[in-house]
């Protein structure tokens, strides 16, 4: 195994990390604030290291460059979109959930 091998494994399994933090993170957070919040910093963070590891993969050359360029479009556009929902949930009259909400039965 080759150092660019095993950077680009190491940065590809840090990507599927974030990537099933972000999936639990929309199983288990109560509204779609949290949700929002959670999924949309989990998700640009894994998804970024996964193409950070293609980079790294596929070496210098055009490939790493078009890699590159997404990784910039997908910091800019999750957070934006994550922005943008929780913004038409409020919009919407949806209220963030509290703690008094919780009234202590089966976890729902």
């Amino acid at each position: 195994m080759t150092p660019t091998t095993i950077a680009a494994g190491v940065l590809l399994a840090g990507g599927v990390f974030f990537t099933f933090v972000a999936a639990v993170g929309l199983l288990r957070l109560p509204d779609i604030y949290t949700r929002a919040h959670g999924a949309s910093k989990s998700d640009t963070l894994g998804a970024g290291l996964a193409l950070a590891a293609v980079a790294v993969a596929f070496g210098g050359g055009l490939s790493s460059l078009k890699a590159g360029l997404l990784l910039v479009f997908m910091f800019i556009t999750n957070p934006t979109a994550a922005h943008a929902i929780a913004r038409a949930a409020a919009d919407q009259g949806i209220d963030p959930w509290t703690a008094d909400d919780h009234e202590g039965g089966d976890g729902e």
